[in-house]
């Protein structure tokens, strides 16, 4: 049996999903060659009028429904011990509850589903545009049905899920099961809706997203522009032309190289995936909640009085905690909040500034800050400028930036330093000027042992790897003492892990170059063989007395 990442999983990983999670999740499993997707034009008798996507694996079926209502009525489902057959709202005539049809579907699917495998789940999944104004109440009842509702979603009937039609799978024979008809009518059918639905036939076998149809005419630009479905985010950025080359001149004879981190377009859906960092999400969360009640404030009422933002941060956590991660979605949260005109990230350290001649650091803090304009100047291990000796050239580059962040026209740019936070705190307690021009604190702890093994999970899963029971055994055994015996100095968070995948990647290739596997599935298995032993890095003795 093998240990598989939503496979055995399915259930589980659908009831995390969000409204702006849910359709990146659905792309995962039309790439995930152990499970089976397909598209209904309905199904029957309680489904008939709706697009139907099923999700199947060898233990779990789940039934996805869109509920296309096109329009955006408040919808409240009145009942409250189980989902009645009758929605109710004021002003609108009453209509049978897709809840309800969707309960029936599940417990039919079930019913079906006993003569071939008395222990398959069957679960529920509504994504819906209504607007279910008492959900959060009925989510126990819900539960209770096998059964979870997504609302407030806009034009679904545009989307294009994408599926996977792949027959080779034992589990496909449920959808013959559950819509009561052989493989061959399931077959035409789908054969038929395709051709209706598409033109061109090459899309017939194409697993690629379809283009975004153009707006309507009649829609809000507003609500285009606020609109929290993913797909339909406003994504637009600056031109490429706009944005730095990453290079600056400390003086004639020394050029200096600088990362320039480019924003992205679903940054909120980004920090939603990070492992743990419960409290660094909230954080950000309000910070940007606060910058975006401002603009709202001022484009609503433009002389009411503003409230004081400051965006300069102070990062703290070891190396591989996220840092720069969370940084580059920093920047592009606060550029869709209205906060920064580009929201890239231009990432530098003590080297950036540091030069060989007199004026260097001064030359090269305004041309940092002169690229980092519109977006995030981000100081790795910031702390090092803040050196030992009175004279250190470090010193004055942080004296340079505060002089130049005082300037009330540098409001396009946010700051942020990064370190060990015993150094950055150090560095901060010994300079009142500089905490006060840095309010916001990031604190990024170790990961744990489970945290780390969800990041090796969702690495493998960039390459389809999977690996088997004894595999993940192993794996899972050498990551806990490595874990135990760590070095907190020296350990590297998610940064060890990355090193360790890329030697068991190594192993496997040899093996796999060796061994010749008969398919696409052997391929891609990690077996006990490629797991390599975990280097561990102990700590260094100390001699003294």
């Amino acid at each position: 049996m093998l240990i598989m990442r939503n496979v055995n999983r399915l259930i589980d990983d659908f009831k995390k999903q969000t409204k702006t999670t849910v359709w990146k999740h659905l792309d995962a499993m039309a790439a995930n060659y152990a499970v089976f997707s397909t598209h209904l034009n309905g199904l029957s008798p309680h489904l008939t009028d709706y697009d139907v996507y099923l999700y199947c694996n060898d233990t779990n079926v789940v039934i996805l429904c869109l509920d296309s209502c096109e329009h955006y009525d408040e919808q409240v489902y009145t009942e409250n011990d189980s989902p009645g057959p009758m929605l109710l709202t004021d002003g609108c005539e009453p209509r049978v509850s897709v809840v309800y049809k969707l309960c029936e579907a599940v417990s039919m699917t079930k019913e079906r589903l006993q003569n071939t495998n008395p222990e398959i789940n069957v679960y529920g999944v509504l994504l819906t545009e209504a607007e279910i104004l008492n959900s959060f109440g009925l989510g126990e009842m819900w539960d209770a049905h096998h059964i979870m509702v997504i609302d407030e979603l806009k034009r679904l009937r545009q989307k294009r899920i994408k599926t996977n039609n792949d027959y080779d799978l034992a589990c496909s024979s449920y959808v013959s099961v559950m819509t009561d008809s052989g493989y061959h009518d399931f077959e035409k059918m789908l054969y038929d809706f395709i051709n209706h639905e598409f033109d061109d036939p090459l899309d017939q076998n194409s697993y690629e997203e379809q283009p975004e149809p153009e707006p309507e005419p009649d829609l809000d630009e507003n609500e285009e522009e606020w609109d929290s479905d993913t797909e339909e985010e406003n994504t637009s950025f600056p031109d490429d032309e706009l944005f730095p080359n990453g290079e600056i001149e400390q003086n004639q004879n020394i050029s200096v190289k600088v990362d320039i981190l480019r924003p992205i377009p679903n940054p909120r859906e980004e920090l939603d995936k990070l492992v743990g960092c419960s409290d660094i999400k909230r954080h950000m969360d309000e910070l940007v909640a606060l910058t975006s009640y401002n603009k709202m404030m001022h484009e609503l009422f433009p002389d009411s009085k503003q409230h004081e933002v400051s965006l300069h941060s102070v990062f703290l956590g070891r190396p591989g905690t996220g840092k720069t991660t969370v940084c580059k979605i920093f920047g592009s949260l606060l550029h869709q909040a209205g906060a920064l005109s580009k929201g890239h990230v231009v990432v530098c350290n003590r080297g950036t500034f540091i030069g060989t001649l007199w004026g260097d650091e001064e030359r090269s803090m305004r041309q940092v800050l002169e690229m980092a304009k519109g977006g995030v100047l981000m100081i790795d291990e910031a702390y090092l400028l803040n050196g030992k000796h009175e004279n250190d050239p470090g010193k004055l580059v942080i004296q340079l930036m505060m002089n130049i962040l005082a300037d009330e026209t540098q409001r396009d740019i946010a700051v942020v330093l990064c370190g060990y936070k015993d150094q950055m705190m150090k560095m901060l307690d010994t300079n009142p000027g500089l905490q006060s021009r840095f309010p916001n604190k990031f604190e990024f702890s170790d990961f744990t042992v489970d945290e780390l093994l969800e990041i090796t999970h969702r690495r493998i899963m960039d390459y389809d790897y999977q690996f088997t029971t004894q595999a993940w055994e192993k794996y899972r055994s050498m990551l806990a003492q490595a874990y135990q015996v760590r070095d907190p100095e020296t350990w590297g968070n998610a940064r060890f892990i990355s090193n360790q995948l890329e030697r068991i990647y190594i192993q496997h290739a040899a093996r796999c170059v060796k061994q010749c596997p008969k398919d696409k599935r052997e391929l891609l298995l990690l077996t006990p063989d490629d797991i390599v032993p975990i280097d561990i890095p102990h700590p260094k003795t100390k001699i003294g007395f």
